[in-house]
């Protein structure tokens, strides 16, 4: 009897444990309104890092009006074959161009709701601007703006929307926004001042199972980054990190990193997406879903008039219509020549987060020659252009320096710029943080420096130097030591790019070979 008993009892509990799993099961299920044998046709297109490029260059590259081109083109191709299609933006609509900036790229966003995009990923660069602005361009939007993991600490909440859903013919599309912890480092402490970057990875985990109940397919529009193979150094954890981390993510649509994938990445059964920057590209992938099952069944990244030549993409007439007035408004002010320069100046991202450069070196000169400073140090994260030869207009100068940053004094014993150099000097490459010096040699080498010189000169540890330094920089960004609590801080109100023009038209004829950089070496 005891056997049988025991035998019962064991039958029973596997049958619960049987029943309590299916039931698990079935609750992570989506209620299917999906037609069985029924093939969906979805394509998302997706763009990234835009930073206020609504105008195509001088060269006829680029530009929202072509780019409406070129998504009704594929809207048309795609609803003719019966499918669908999903616009959405990895982040980072703001800052970069001086038209866009000026106004706060209200023309940015309006340009955006022309297109007809669904959802947006909040980048670290929405920070850029006061909150009251960042909830203007929210207003602005007709779309909605997703981040699960920026908190308001004062409600406990996302800021955000977490995410959105869509349906087509009863196939049901989430799409969650996701945006960088690297974020508070990177602006002012004043614009995320009261909010919360959790983990993205903590975030999603709680996240996605959730969304498995609500939809066939889940879509991650972020701005964390594309890292290889998870190497994110001195970054926050990216899209890598994520889809190796968190099960059931079938595409994560990227920004930040700003990286031409031109093949998906694929981790975990994770797709991963990025479309390089500026609107140069339009990302477009062709998914098919049957019963369940979801297939990548293309690729691609379209060339928005990036190639020399004539453009093969006309402009959109309405977008140009929209635009144009907001083009014409910017130019009165900016189209200023201030100077002229025989040879170009390195500011690209691929250079000044690598390697001293000349641009840096005249940005620090600018600097120094303002303030009287003995030396000066700039992040490469804060120079967003290079200048090429030719004239140069005061809308070139806005587009290397479109912060909006002003120029910092702090008086340093001998010591304490040693002590300084010893943090900032060894920031890495690949990242904003990296350091330039202008007035200031050194050797850096075995994680130390040495041989410190001042305008030439064996530092003296007990003499006191003035240091120049970017507001940004100066109140902690990119993690560089916080000199707004020394005695000897002073911020001058001076805007950098002012600073910049200043300098220019005090040397009208730059001559790039004047601003090659030396003095710092590196072992």
């Amino acid at each position: 009897m005891s056997t049988v008993n025991n035998g019962l009892k064991l039958f029973t509990a596997t049958a619960l444990a049987i029943s309590v799993s299916a039931c698990s099961f079935l609750q992570q299920q989506p209620e299917v309104t999906y037609e069985k044998d029924k093939v969906y046709k979805l394509t998302v297109l997706h763009t990234n890092d835009h930073h206020g490029r609504f105008w195509q260059d001088r060269k006829g590259r680029w530009g929202m009006a072509a780019r409406m081109t070129l998504v009704n083109q594929i809207r048309e191709e795609v609803k003719a074959e019966g499918g669908n299609v999903l616009l959405l933006s990895g982040g980072d609509v703001n800052t970069g161009v001086p038209e866009s900036d000026l106004q706060e790229a209200e023309p940015d966003f309006l340009g955006m709701n022309m297109l007809g995009y669904d959802a947006m990923a909040i980048g670290n660069h929405e920070f850029d601007n006061t909150r009251d602005i960042l909830m203007q361009q929210k207003e602005w939007a007709k779309f909605p703006f997703l981040s699960a993991n920026i908190i308001d600490e004062a409600t406990g909440k996302p800021l955000f929307n977490p995410y959105t859903t869509f349906e087509f013919n009863g196939l049901k599309v989430a799409v969650m926004g996701l945006t960088t912890t690297d974020t508070p480092d990177q602006t002012s402490p004043e614009n995320v001042k009261g909010l919360e970057f959790k983990s993205p990875v903590e975030v999603a985990s709680k996240l996605v199972p959730q969304l498995e109940k609500k939809a066939d397919i889940i879509i991650a529009s972020t701005h964390m980054g594309h890292y290889t193979n998870g190497d994110y150094g001195v970054n926050a954890p990216g899209d890598v990190t994520l889809a190796r981390s968190v099960d059931g993510i079938d595409l994560i649509v990227g920004g930040h990193s700003q990286d031409p994938l031109f093949k998906p990445d694929q981790q975990n059964g994770t797709y991963i997406v990025q479309a390089h920057e500026w609107g140069k590209y339009v990302g477009r992938a062709d998914f098919e879903f049957l019963n369940g099952d979801l297939k990548l069944v293309d690729y691609k990244l379209i060339a928005v008039n990036g190639k020399k030549g004539k453009p093969t993409l006309a402009q959109n007439e309405e977008m140009v219509k929209l635009l144009k007035p907001y083009k014409d408004k910017a130019s009165k002010l900016i189209e200023i020549k201030v100077g002229a320069l025989d040879e170009r100046l390195q500011g690209e991202r691929s250079e000044v987060r690598f390697k001293p450069t000349n641009l840096a070196v005249l940005l620090n000169r600018a600097f120094i020659e303002k303030t009287g400073a003995d030396f000066s140090v700039m992040n490469g994260g804060g120079i967003r252009a290079s200048m090429d030869e030719g004239e140069i207009t005061y809308k070139d100068v806005l587009t290397v320096l479109p912060f909006g940053n002003t120029v910092t004094t702090t008086e340093m014993t001998g010591q304490e710029v040693v002590d300084y150099l010893n943090v900032v000097a060894l920031k890495p490459t690949n990242s904003g943080a990296f350091a330039h010096f202008e007035g200031a040699d050194m050797t850096i080498a075995n994680g130390k420096v040495s041989d410190v010189k001042i305008n030439g000169e064996a530092i003296d540890l007990n003499k006191t130097y003035k240091m120049a330094i970017l507001s940004f920089s100066a109140g902690g960004g990119d993690k560089y030591p916080n000199l707004k609590v020394k005695p000897g801080y002073v911020d001058t109100g001076f805007v950098d790019a002012d600073v910049l023009r200043e300098y220019i038209e005090n040397h009208p004829q730059l001559k790039a070979e004047e601003f090659a950089p030396e003095g710092v070496v590196r072992l």
